[in-house]
């Protein structure tokens, strides 16, 4: 059976007589090496999913509210929250037909005719999804050590120590294992946000008043509002949201992959609750005319403002190195897959996954230094990747899937339901399409009226940049 063809439906069922690698398969190749990577629960891949997914840009929707105005911005969050929850199971559904996948570039080359071309078109946007993703790590980190520090130090050298510091926790080789440092991350960021939305409502009034007025809170967008602006603040919203790009990746170390839809449940309500409480919240005591992107900045009082934020320390690590982790996974298992290197501690396997992780953190500390904007660079990130990995990637793979199962014309022999289906994932390609068309534009034109109009300095140099 070749690998596309592979599509169609087969038994993922601990059977070892398969002609392709089951799961139970990999678990019993792997049981005499000293590294295993198949031992993932579906609670430390729930673990995993909560590191990625309660995060710091959780503290970018009261400005994405501030600028769709609070009802819309409810609206998009249950919305996108409920498309990101129907293409995970898409993502789950393909992996469990395909147990021999390893990451997202695998499933790639599958979805596009099993073509070379798609693999490696795949490969460069993953590696640089997840170094874009370490880069907004290195920025933010490098902001709060501004903060906290009163900028006593360079930002580019805040930005570097962020970079060595995620290095060093990057080294972990196993999603296992880093599962129990999510878990604390995760934690720790609910606290975080938790205590800034209790101190915005318990302070007076929020940072610079009362500059411009008393805060103005709006149910719809201000008139005027640009489409560059409310892009801007959409693509926010699903960057927050859109994380399925690693999904095939955990899948592939769990020991259990059909448990899978247990996680993604418990994360998307727990989304759902947090993203919309704390954005109203905090947007609805610092209004349009006083927010900022995170919304720490927003907070009047320094101390409410430093309590906060050093709450999101974890956070600000791990989720880099989380991302760092996938991009070293993928790179080292090609070089190594069949040699000793790969399951055992050897010094060439673990000077190889330094030397791969240093090289993702070289680049990511570049890009921080390039486009010095939290939400600019959210927005770019947004477009530029999430139009695939969070939505074209997952219509296909629906068509493929589907028409292996009820040949070429599948929303013809369906009825209601197969013109439903149909119709439903060429919405979502369009959709993709928007965000990598639109989105791209909004955000890069944002980013050049950030240099042009913003207390920013320009790329690497040494102007304080706290929140």
């Amino acid at each position: 059976m070749s690998r596309v063809a592979g599509v169609a439906r087969r038994d993922v069922a601990d059977d070892d007589s398969s002609e392709d690698l089951t799961v139970g398969k990999q678990i019993e190749l792997e049981a005499g090496n000293a590294i295993k990577y198949r031992t993932c629960s579906w609670q430390k891949t729930a673990a995993l999913l909560f590191s990625e997914y309660i995060c710091l840009a959780i503290m970018s929707f009261p400005y994405s509210y501030s600028v769709l105005g609070l009802v819309p911005g409810l609206i998009l969050t249950v919305v996108v929250a409920g498309l990101v929850l129907y293409t995970s199971l898409i993502v789950w559904e393909f992996c469990l037909r395909h147990p021999e996948v390893r990451d997202v570039c695998d499933l790639g080359q599958m979805l596009f005719w099993n073509k070379k071309w798609a693999w490696w078109f795949t490969a460069i946007m993953f590696l640089l999804n997840n170094t874009f993703i370490q880069g907004f790590h290195c920025l933010v980190g490098a902001k709060y050590l501004n903060t906290m520090t009163n900028h006593s130090v360079c930002t580019i050298g805040f930005s570097a120590i962020m970079a060595v510091v995620s290095w060093v926790c990057s080294l972990p080789r196993t999603f296992s294992t880093l599962a129990k440092i999510a878990t604390a991350s995760a934690f720790f960021t609910f606290i975080s946000v938790l205590l800034a939305t209790i101190f915005a409502g318990i302070e007076d009034h929020p940072k610079g008043w009362p500059e411009f007025g008393d805060p103005v809170v709006l149910a719809v967008p201000a008139a005027g509002t640009t489409f560059v602006a409310g892009m801007n603040a959409f693509m926010n919203i699903s960057y927050t949201f859109i994380g399925q790009i690693t999904i095939p990746s955990f899948i592939a170390e769990m020991k259990e992959p059909r448990d899978f839809p247990k996680a993604l449940w418990a994360v998307t309500i727990a989304e759902v609750i947090v993203f919309s409480l704390v954005g109203a919240i905090i947007y609805a005591y610092t209004g349009t005319n006083y927010n900022t992107a995170p919304a720490f900045g927003s907070l009047g009082n320094e101390v409410y403002l430093k309590v906060s934020f050093s709450f999101m320390i974890p956070t600000l690590i791990f989720l880099g190195v989380l991302y760092a982790s996938v991009s070293a996974r993928f790179v080292f298992f090609r070089l190594f897959t069949g040699t000793r290197h790969m399951g055992n501690h050897t010094v060439v396997g673990w000077a190889a996954w330094g030397g791969i992780l240093a090289a993702t953190w070289v680049v990511a500390f570049i890009i921080a230094e390039v486009i010095p904007f939290f939400s600019d660079l959210l927005s770019l990130m947004s477009s530029l990747f999430d139009s695939f990995f969070g939505f074209i990637f997952w219509g296909v793979a629906y068509f493929r899937m589907r028409q292996m199962d009820h040949g070429p014309h599948f929303y013809k022999v369906r009825g209601f339901k197969g013109w439903f289906g149909f119709l439903f994932n060429v919405v979502l390609c369009l959709i993709g399409l928007l965000f990598l068309g639109g989105g791209t534009y909004a955000s890069v034109q944002s980013i050049i009226d950030g240099y042009k109009q913003s207390n920013f300095g320009g790329a690497f140099t040494c102007e304080t940049n706290g929140l």
